[in-house]
């Protein structure tokens, strides 16, 4: 009867709403359960595991989305600016193609986020502005960099591309990546391929987003226990 699938309808949505309920008590996992945003790849969430003033390496924690400590900064550099990655990518066969290479890292996609004001610990989210990025190479795996800025500051507003970032700017980024896993004197690990501009970014973070999508449909089992 009407009145018995209204009663049906009105018990399925009750439950729903529980269930609903019941996940806002748990923290959203920042890979899997945060949207990378409507407006990518013009703009995209980023969550910020890094600031520059840390001397121990954070890292998300795959398994739990919590940050753990990957290791202790070997050497006096530090991240030039905050660094995390953009959720809902996965650096998979699509990135590694782009880059011309057989393999990528099989990380979500890195992110620079520049802000003019100190922001002092990680573990939180912004929205990022890509303007370029650094085609970097480690041990013969795809390892992109997408440089941003973040959204809200009214410093950056006029840039547009990579191109427009003092030069200075960039050669600390590039230096920054070439050396914090070798000590002085060491053969480097990682390699530059290039530097792109807005619109390479914008490809290589749509190429991360179906490597995502595939990623998830092989793993989907794992990443909803």
């Amino acid at each position: 009867t009407v009145a018995r699938r209204m009663a049906q309808h009105l018990q399925m949505s009750t439950q729903q709403q529980a269930a609903m309920r019941a996940l806002s008590m748990f923290k959203a996992h920042p890979w899997h359960g945060i949207p990378i945003g409507v407006r990518a790849p013009e703009v995209v969430t980023a969550f910020i595991e890094m600031v520059p003033s840390d001397s121990v390496k954070y890292e998300i924690d795959k398994v739990t989305g919590y940050l753990k400590v990957d290791r202790p900064q070997k050497y006096s550099n530090v991240v030039p600016t905050l660094y995390g990655f953009i959720p809902q990518t996965f650096c998979g066969e699509n990135v590694a193609k782009r880059a011309g290479v057989d393999e990528a890292d099989g990380d979500p996609l890195d992110i620079c986020v520049l802000s003019e004001r100190p922001i002092v610990h990680g573990d939180i989210l912004v929205q990022a502005v890509p303007l370029g990025g650094i085609r970097l190479i480690d041990r013969g795996q795809a390892d992109d960099k997408i440089i941003a800025y973040m959204q809200q500051d009214e410093f950056f507003q006029t840039w547009k591309t990579l191109s427009d970032l003092p030069q200075s700017m960039v050669k600390r980024l590039e230096h920054y990546f070439l050396t914090y896993k070798n000590c002085p004197g060491e053969a480097a690990s990682c390699e530059i391929k290039a530097t792109y501009e807005r619109e390479e970014a914008h490809e290589v973070i749509r190429q991360s987003m179906k490597d995502y999508n595939s990623y998830t449909t092989v793993h989907r089992s794992v990443i909803l226990m």
